[in-house]
């Protein structure tokens, strides 16, 4: 991973392949036009002052996601100065939010894909913009290659990515600076463990590899895990795994994960929908729909890296993650449609579509977790095609049992810059999944099918204990070309979020 460093070094004399800034629209002014961002001073005085002009002579406004290089000037020793922009220009005595900061260090991260070494004289009036920068930067510079002939050498357009960044402005004798990098260091990496996840292919990545990884990672960071195989899954009574992984030679496995402060007072599960591959099952999918389906384990790779990550960082909170790995194929041995299956609750459960897979195995996951009665519970799934529609790629759904707490997780995930929209559960709809057969249908009405499914996923939340789903079929996985620290592929979409959450159930500031 790219190493981050502090520096209070003036830019011109520092060593590197290029100097980062931001520039900015100009929105104090009715001309409008361009502006420099705080943190460039001293390459703007290289440049007497006229470092906009030039910028916008060579076609820059600031727009973000813009980058625009130029020779930088006489006496530097880096040899190019990457502006790049910031969106449009705070108001009067406002800063640039750390969304604008993440967003623009990405993009010149990536951009710089091949240098060894890149100054970024952004703006930081605090210690937290160093954190959004320094976490820009780790995101943005991530690319998969595992699979690549040339392997880790090079990477994005045969170039390897960004080696060191040095943050111009940071104070490295400062603890909250230090803390902020820190952080943004450890979560990023989490982040990317999981984009890695997400990426590796299904041949490579069954139930019993994920578990493996999971297993190595926990006792890398004093992490209790418990793996429950097929056997013990079929002891257990975990009829929604074993039904929705009973079709593939590859076994289900249902992965807990247990990190432990002795200073909490707090506790929170977090439960993560790991299919490892998802054809439909004997409901197959179309052509067209399966080729990305080695993401529909993101929602399990999320709670993993939030896990891992609140170890590394210490938090003072309980923290519990339930990885429900299943392989959803067509066999001769596949759960049916009309095939009823009783979970792990005892409820019944009647499948009238296989590829309403996700639920089941969350299902199980969530009643194991609140036989253990934490404060909260959150899962996290790339659920359903109904909640793309009505957020598109790039907004994942909030729902919950309680308002407050949906309110909550909301606010969490807005504030590490990860786009969320809070849903309902309407109650009218629960009727749709009544079964003359089981206790439930594993379908309900189509017309709001992401609300159906949480609503279903409701049914196998204990008593009393608030609950959030989210719904990241959406940005989970990126089709499109990157953009901003976001690489195409997986995204590690609710990372930042449940590592949030659990920050502030820490320090008693959720909701």
């Amino acid at each position: 991973m790219t190493a981050l460093t502090l520096s209070t070094a003036a830019a011109p004399g520092l060593r590197a392949d290029a100097i980062v800034i931001g520039v900015a629209k100009d929105t104090a002014s009715r001309s409008g036009g361009l502006v420099v961002a705080p943190g460039a001073e001293a390459v703007d005085k290289a440049y007497d002052g006229r470092l906009a002009g030039v910028l916008e002579t060579l076609g820059a406004s600031g727009a973000e996601g813009e980058v625009t290089k130029l020779p930088a000037p006489s006496g530097f020793k880096a040899p190019i100065v990457v502006a790049v922009g910031l969106g449009a220009q705070p108001e009067k005595d406002a800063s640039f939010d750390a969304e604008a900061l993440r967003r623009a260090a990405g993009v010149a991260a990536r951009t710089l894909a091949g240098a060894k070494k890149a100054a970024f004289a952004l703006p930081l009036t605090e210690a937290a913009d160093a954190g959004a920068v320094g976490e820009g930067v780790l995101l943005g510079a991530y690319t998969f290659d595992a699979y690549k002939e040339q392997g880790a050498a090079k990477a994005k357009n045969g170039k390897a990515p960004l080696a060191e960044a040095t943050l111009l402005g940071g104070k490295p004798r400062d603890k909250a600076y230090k803390a902020a990098v820190e952080r943004a260091a450890a979560v990023a990496e989490e982040l990317n463990r999981a984009r890695d996840l997400v990426n590796t292919p299904p041949n490579d990545l069954n139930p019993e590899a994920f578990a493996a990884v999971a297993q190595a990672a926990a006792k890398e960071h004093g992490i209790k895990v418990q793996v429950l195989d097929e056997k013990a899954l079929t002891k257990g009574g975990y009829g929604g795994i074993l039904g929705v992984g009973a079709g593939s030679a590859a076994g289900p496995r249902l992965v807990k994960l247990s990190y432990t402060s002795s200073k909490a007072t707090k506790s929170l599960a977090f439960v993560g929908k790991g299919i490892t591959y998802d054809s439909g099952g004997i409901s197959l999918k179309p052509a067209g729909h399966n080729e990305t389906m080695k993401c529909d384990m993101a929602g399990a790779a999320a709670v993993f890296a939030a896990v891992v990550a609140a170890a590394r960082l210490g938090l003072e909170v309980n923290v519990t993650g339930w990885l429900a790995l299943a392989e959803n194929m067509p066999s001769g041995s596949a759960t049916r449609p009309g095939d009823v299956l009783r979970m792990y609750s005892g409820k019944t459960v009647e499948v009238l579509n296989t590829d309403a897979e996700g639920r089941l195995v969350l299902a199980d996951a969530l009643w194991a977790a609140s036989q253990e009665k934490p404060d909260a519970i959150i899962d996290v799934a790339t659920l359903t095609g109904a909640m793309m529609l009505a957020l598109g790629s790039r907004t994942y759904g909030v729902m919950a049992n309680d308002d407050a707490f949906r309110a909550a997780v909301h606010e969490a995930a807005e504030e590490v810059g990860e786009p969320a929209w809070p849903m309902p559960l309407p109650e009218h709809l629960r009727k749709g999944m009544d079964s003359a057969t089981a206790d439930i249908a594993n379908m309900g009405e189509r017309m709001g099918g992401g609300l159906v499914a949480g609503l279903f996923l409701r049914e196998f939340v204990g008593e009393g204990i608030a609950w959030a789903h989210l719904d990241i079929a959406g940005p989970a996985f990126n089709e499109s070309g990157p953009f901003g620290y976001t690489p195409k592929g997986g995204t590690g979409t609710a990372v930042r979020t449940l590592v949030r959450v659990a920050e502030l159930t820490a320090a008693g500031d959720l909701g």
